[in-house]
Protein backbone atom coordinates (compact mmCIF):
# COMPACT_ATOMS: atom_id res chain seq x y z
CA UNK A 1 0.00 0.00 0.00
CA UNK A 2 2.65 2.53 0.85
CA UNK A 3 4.25 2.53 -2.57
CA UNK A 4 0.82 3.01 -4.18
CA UNK A 5 -0.06 5.48 -1.94
CA UNK A 6 3.04 6.81 -1.30
CA UNK A 7 2.18 10.25 -2.84
CA UNK A 8 -0.84 10.75 -1.56
CA UNK A 9 0.27 9.38 2.25
CA UNK A 10 2.33 12.82 2.60
CA UNK A 11 -0.55 14.84 2.99
CA UNK A 12 -1.20 15.55 6.40
CA UNK A 13 -5.08 15.33 4.88
CA UNK A 14 -4.83 11.87 4.18
CA UNK A 15 -2.09 9.62 5.57
CA UNK A 16 -2.54 6.58 7.31
CA UNK A 17 -5.71 6.80 8.89
CA UNK A 18 -7.12 8.75 5.48
CA UNK A 19 -6.19 6.12 3.20
CA UNK A 20 -7.37 3.67 5.47
CA UNK A 21 -10.74 5.54 5.23
CA UNK A 22 -10.80 5.41 1.94
CA UNK A 23 -10.21 1.60 1.65
CA UNK A 24 -13.54 1.06 4.11
CA UNK A 25 -15.73 3.48 1.47
CA UNK A 26 -18.19 2.22 -0.45
CA UNK A 27 -18.89 4.80 -3.55
CA UNK A 28 -21.92 4.75 -5.85
CA UNK A 29 -21.13 5.90 -9.57
CA UNK A 30 -24.37 6.60 -11.29
CA UNK A 31 -23.74 7.22 -14.59
CA UNK A 32 -20.34 6.02 -16.37
CA UNK A 33 -19.99 8.34 -19.07
CA UNK A 34 -18.10 12.16 -19.16
CA UNK A 35 -18.31 12.78 -15.54
CA UNK A 36 -19.03 9.09 -14.59
CA UNK A 37 -15.19 8.41 -16.34
CA UNK A 38 -13.25 10.69 -14.09
CA UNK A 39 -14.89 10.14 -11.34
CA UNK A 40 -14.38 6.69 -11.48
CA UNK A 41 -10.46 6.51 -12.18
CA UNK A 42 -9.80 9.04 -9.62
CA UNK A 43 -11.62 7.31 -6.82
CA UNK A 44 -10.36 3.91 -8.14
CA UNK A 45 -6.90 5.61 -8.13
CA UNK A 46 -6.93 6.49 -4.72
CA UNK A 47 -7.91 3.47 -3.24
CA UNK A 48 -11.49 3.65 -2.44
CA UNK A 49 -12.41 0.12 -1.72
CA UNK A 50 -15.34 -0.35 -3.35
CA UNK A 51 -16.72 1.66 -5.74
CA UNK A 52 -20.30 0.53 -7.59
CA UNK A 53 -20.95 1.58 -11.15
CA UNK A 54 -25.05 1.69 -12.72
CA UNK A 55 -25.51 2.02 -16.05
CA UNK A 56 -27.59 0.42 -18.73
CA UNK A 57 -25.64 1.77 -21.78
CA UNK A 58 -23.14 0.73 -24.53
CA UNK A 59 -20.30 2.34 -25.47
CA UNK A 60 -20.23 4.15 -28.69
CA UNK A 61 -18.03 5.76 -31.16
CA UNK A 62 -18.97 9.44 -30.16
CA UNK A 63 -18.26 8.48 -26.78
CA UNK A 64 -15.15 8.38 -26.70
CA UNK A 65 -14.10 12.21 -27.48
CA UNK A 66 -14.57 12.44 -23.73
CA UNK A 67 -15.41 8.77 -21.86
CA UNK A 68 -11.66 7.83 -21.65
CA UNK A 69 -12.10 5.09 -19.84
CA UNK A 70 -13.24 3.47 -23.11
CA UNK A 71 -11.55 2.43 -25.86
CA UNK A 72 -12.20 1.91 -29.82
CA UNK A 73 -12.30 -2.13 -28.92
CA UNK A 74 -14.99 -1.97 -26.54
CA UNK A 75 -18.06 0.00 -29.03
CA UNK A 76 -21.27 -1.74 -28.68
CA UNK A 77 -20.27 -3.85 -25.51
CA UNK A 78 -21.96 -2.19 -22.19
CA UNK A 79 -20.32 0.47 -20.02
CA UNK A 80 -20.73 -1.14 -16.74
CA UNK A 81 -18.94 -4.21 -17.94
CA UNK A 82 -16.27 -2.43 -19.25
CA UNK A 83 -15.69 0.36 -16.61
CA UNK A 84 -15.40 -2.30 -14.43
CA UNK A 85 -12.52 -4.36 -16.24
CA UNK A 86 -10.55 -0.98 -16.89
CA UNK A 87 -10.66 0.02 -12.99
CA UNK A 88 -9.60 -3.68 -11.98
CA UNK A 89 -6.79 -2.95 -14.63
CA UNK A 90 -5.61 0.45 -12.94
CA UNK A 91 -6.14 -0.91 -8.74
CA UNK A 92 -6.66 -4.62 -8.59
CA UNK A 93 -6.77 -4.64 -4.66
CA UNK A 94 -10.51 -2.42 -4.80
CA UNK A 95 -13.83 -4.20 -5.34
CA UNK A 96 -16.11 -2.93 -8.78
CA UNK A 97 -19.21 -3.51 -8.73
CA UNK A 98 -21.06 -3.24 -12.03
CA UNK A 99 -24.80 -3.12 -12.34
CA UNK A 100 -25.70 -2.87 -15.77
CA UNK A 101 -28.80 -1.33 -15.35
CA UNK A 102 -30.62 1.56 -14.75
CA UNK A 103 -31.57 3.42 -11.70
CA UNK A 104 -35.02 2.97 -11.32
CA UNK A 105 -37.75 4.04 -8.80
CA UNK A 106 -37.94 0.19 -7.93
CA UNK A 107 -34.07 -0.19 -7.04
CA UNK A 108 -33.09 3.02 -6.19
CA UNK A 109 -33.19 3.18 -2.76
CA UNK A 110 -31.88 -0.89 -2.52
CA UNK A 111 -28.88 0.69 -4.44
CA UNK A 112 -28.27 3.95 -2.82
CA UNK A 113 -28.67 1.95 0.87
CA UNK A 114 -25.48 -0.46 0.17
CA UNK A 115 -22.98 2.49 -0.51
CA UNK A 116 -21.49 5.72 1.98
CA UNK A 117 -21.51 8.08 -1.00
CA UNK A 118 -23.75 8.42 -4.31
CA UNK A 119 -21.91 10.33 -7.09
CA UNK A 120 -24.41 11.71 -9.67
CA UNK A 121 -23.16 11.59 -13.13
CA UNK A 122 -26.05 11.48 -14.91
CA UNK A 123 -27.16 13.69 -17.78
CA UNK A 124 -31.02 14.42 -16.94
CA UNK A 125 -33.35 15.78 -14.63
CA UNK A 126 -35.66 12.78 -13.87
CA UNK A 127 -32.36 10.70 -12.56
CA UNK A 128 -31.10 13.55 -10.48
CA UNK A 129 -34.19 14.20 -8.88
CA UNK A 130 -34.46 10.05 -7.96
CA UNK A 131 -31.16 10.08 -6.85
CA UNK A 132 -31.38 13.27 -4.40
CA UNK A 133 -35.01 11.39 -3.23
CA UNK A 134 -33.18 8.12 -2.43
CA UNK A 135 -30.07 9.30 -1.08
CA UNK A 136 -32.37 11.89 1.28
CA UNK A 137 -34.55 8.93 2.59
CA UNK A 138 -31.57 6.42 2.98
CA UNK A 139 -29.29 9.11 4.58
CA UNK A 140 -26.56 9.15 2.01
CA UNK A 141 -24.12 12.62 0.23
CA UNK A 142 -25.49 13.01 -2.98
CA UNK A 143 -22.29 14.93 -4.74
CA UNK A 144 -24.07 16.51 -7.63
CA UNK A 145 -22.80 17.12 -10.99
CA UNK A 146 -23.70 18.92 -14.11
CA UNK A 147 -22.39 19.97 -17.60
CA UNK A 148 -23.33 21.59 -20.82
CA UNK A 149 -21.18 22.77 -23.41
CA UNK A 150 -18.18 24.72 -21.48
CA UNK A 151 -20.06 25.05 -18.25
CA UNK A 152 -20.26 23.46 -15.25
CA UNK A 153 -21.37 22.84 -11.66
CA UNK A 154 -20.87 20.66 -8.78
CA UNK A 155 -22.78 20.22 -5.04
CA UNK A 156 -22.75 17.73 -1.98
CA UNK A 157 -26.47 17.69 -1.73
CA UNK A 158 -28.45 15.68 1.01
CA UNK A 159 -25.66 16.33 3.38
CA UNK A 160 -26.93 19.15 4.94
CA UNK A 161 -30.09 20.83 4.59
CA UNK A 162 -30.19 21.09 0.99
CA UNK A 163 -31.26 18.53 -2.17
CA UNK A 164 -32.26 18.75 -5.83
CA UNK A 165 -35.55 19.76 -4.88
CA UNK A 166 -33.38 22.70 -3.30
CA UNK A 167 -32.27 23.57 -6.69
CA UNK A 168 -35.02 23.29 -8.73
CA UNK A 169 -38.05 23.29 -6.36
CA UNK A 170 -40.93 22.62 -9.84
CA UNK A 171 -39.87 19.29 -10.79
CA UNK A 172 -43.08 19.72 -13.69
CA UNK A 173 -41.60 22.71 -14.91
CA UNK A 174 -37.95 21.23 -14.81
CA UNK A 175 -38.70 18.32 -16.39
CA UNK A 176 -40.90 20.04 -19.50
CA UNK A 177 -37.74 22.32 -20.18
CA UNK A 178 -36.42 21.58 -23.41
CA UNK A 179 -33.44 19.28 -23.40
CA UNK A 180 -30.18 21.73 -23.19
CA UNK A 181 -28.34 19.93 -26.30
CA UNK A 182 -25.37 17.47 -26.56
CA UNK A 183 -22.94 19.78 -27.44
CA UNK A 184 -19.79 19.19 -25.24
CA UNK A 185 -16.01 19.62 -25.41
CA UNK A 186 -14.09 16.35 -23.56
CA UNK A 187 -12.34 18.36 -21.20
CA UNK A 188 -15.82 19.65 -19.52
CA UNK A 189 -16.64 16.69 -18.13
CA UNK A 190 -13.37 16.02 -17.01
CA UNK A 191 -12.95 18.90 -14.81
CA UNK A 192 -16.32 18.76 -13.34
CA UNK A 193 -15.47 14.81 -13.05
CA UNK A 194 -12.48 15.61 -11.19
CA UNK A 195 -14.29 18.13 -8.94
CA UNK A 196 -16.75 15.60 -8.08
CA UNK A 197 -14.05 13.31 -7.18
CA UNK A 198 -12.43 15.63 -4.76
CA UNK A 199 -15.63 15.76 -3.46
CA UNK A 200 -15.46 12.61 -2.25
CA UNK A 201 -12.00 12.26 -1.13
CA UNK A 202 -13.29 14.85 1.22
CA UNK A 203 -16.19 13.67 2.49
CA UNK A 204 -14.26 10.20 3.28
CA UNK A 205 -11.10 11.26 4.69
CA UNK A 206 -13.11 14.19 6.47
CA UNK A 207 -10.63 17.56 5.31
CA UNK A 208 -10.61 21.14 3.93
CA UNK A 209 -14.69 22.37 3.22
CA UNK A 210 -16.91 20.25 1.07
CA UNK A 211 -19.28 22.03 -1.14
CA UNK A 212 -22.06 21.25 1.12
CA UNK A 213 -24.86 23.37 0.48
CA UNK A 214 -22.86 25.49 -2.04
CA UNK A 215 -22.66 25.41 -5.73
CA UNK A 216 -19.34 25.62 -7.44
CA UNK A 217 -19.86 26.86 -11.06
CA UNK A 218 -16.93 27.31 -13.66
CA UNK A 219 -17.12 28.68 -17.44
CA UNK A 220 -14.20 26.98 -19.06
CA UNK A 221 -14.39 30.18 -21.50
CA UNK A 222 -13.26 32.28 -19.02
CA UNK A 223 -12.27 30.32 -16.87
CA UNK A 224 -14.38 32.47 -14.00
CA UNK A 225 -15.78 30.11 -11.11
CA UNK A 226 -17.93 30.92 -8.30
CA UNK A 227 -19.38 29.75 -5.29
CA UNK A 228 -22.86 30.35 -4.10
CA UNK A 229 -24.91 28.95 -0.86
CA UNK A 230 -28.05 27.04 -1.63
Amino acid sequence: MDTRYARQLLLPEIGDEGQRRLARARVLIVGVGGLGSPIATYLAGAGVGTIGLVDDDAVSLSNLQRQVLYDESQVGKPKALCARERLLALNSDITVNAYATRLTAENAERLVGEYDIVMDATDNFASRYMISDACHAMGRPMVYGAICALDGQVSVLCKGHATYRTLYPDEAGTLAMPHPGKQVVGVTPAVVGSVQAAQALQLICGYGEPLIDRLWTIDLRTMQTFIVGI
